[in-house]
């Protein structure tokens, strides 16, 4: 018996099952191969795990070398039972292992997508990229989180290749979590560090949502702007504003943690500058009602300069409703002004 006799030779670094060794084709018949696995005997592959390498191994020749996996040691015909199918998956774990560690990126063709993110493999490997995972330019931006349209965007980048990085794997589980936006950041750190806060860019409006617009500039940086930053003015929907594809120029006002934040109106003239020279407490000016909200009704004064009348001046929000109307123009008295905060607080003159 093949197990006794390596006893018997004392052999220190006798193969375990599971083990991957390296041997050489000593035959091949039409539904298995042998391999010379040298003092350890003869190994050989059949079966299934014969017609799963098929293709290759008619490409090798007696005295080649081919890395095996070694499923048993001593079958009942006395060889050495092997896996190449699952050698080759062993030496790709090992390298995706080290391409990992060294934070190497790898290309990947997506092949499927769920509502969850994009399927793809990797060294033949399933593989799953999560939506969260996806670059800023990819990532689905779908007004309410609707799910169907989200899916929808997704399947866009079935058949297209992506450059990831491998950011968590499982041997055991056979899962490779694969990540887009790991190496947008670092690219992105490396461009940010052309920038500081304070600085004007132009770039181009590449999505608009409910709560502002990203802009892209310099070397594929995207940048938020805030709703409250697109104008002095209030701003019900940011397509008041701007539109997708739009070249704008915006000024940085923030970076933190690889974030850029951009603000258009920092470019356009504060019409609260000097506003308490042109207004005082008790004066009485034209203001017209632009918005209903739960603790009163904005009124622009001026283009840019919008002040609150409160609830209180009502006492319910029925009465409010009853006395204004959005759109309408009405006479307001000051009863604060609040430069700094950009605040006036104002009431209905009847």
């Amino acid at each position: 018996m093949l197990k006794e006799e390596l006893k018997e030779k004392n052999l220190l670094d006798i193969p375990k099952e599971g083990e991957t060794v390296e041997g050489k084709i000593s035959g091949k018949g039409r539904a298995a191969a042998f391999i010379d696995l040298g003092i350890f005997g003869t190994g050989v592959i059949y079966g299934r795990e014969f017609y799963a390498v098929k293709d290759e191994l008619k490409d090798l020749e007696e005295g080649d070398s081919v890395t095996v996996k070694i499923l048993d040691l001593e079958n009942e015909d006395g060889y050495v039972e092997c896996s190449r199918i699952q050698a080759k998956k062993d030496i790709a774990w090992g390298v995706l292992e080290e391409k990992k560690e060294k934070g190497e990126t790898v290309k990947v063709k997506i092949d499927g997508a769920n509502k969850g993110g994009l399927l793809a493999k990797i060294s033949g490997i399933p593989s799953f990229i999560p939506s969260s995972q996806l670059s800023s330019e990819n990532y689905p931006r779908v007004e309410g989180g609707d799910s169907s349209q989200i899916l929808k965007e997704l399947q866009k980048f079935v058949g297209k290749e992506m450059e990831v990085r491998i950011l968590d794997l499982s041997k055991n589980k056979e899962k490779i979590i694969l990540s887009e936006k790991v190496n947008e950041i670092e690219k992105k750190q490396e461009s940010l560090e052309e920038y500081k806060e304070g600085d004007v860019v132009e770039g181009e409006v590449t999505g608009i949502v409910d709560f502002g617009a990203f802009v892209k500039f310099g070397n594929g940086i995207e940048g938020l702007m805030h709703i409250s930053e697109l104008d002095w003015g209030l701003v019900d929907d940011p397509r008041q504003i701007i539109k997708e594809g739009e070249s704008i120029k915006a000024k940085i006002i923030k970076i933190e943690n690889g974030k850029v934040f951009l603000s258009l109106k920092a470019l356009k003239e504060d019409p609260w500058e000097n506003v308490e020279e042109k207004y005082k407490e008790g004066d009485v000016v034209e203001g017209t009602v632009t918005k209903f909200i739960s603790f009163g009704a904005f009124v622009e004064i001026t283009p840019g300069i919008q002040g609150l009348c409160h609830i209180s001046e009502f006492q319910t929000r029925e009465k409010m409703e009853e006395s204004l109307e959005v759109g309408k123009t009405y006479k307001f008295k000051i009863l604060s002004i609040n430069a700094n905060e950009h605040r006036f607080s104002l009431r209905l003159v009847n």
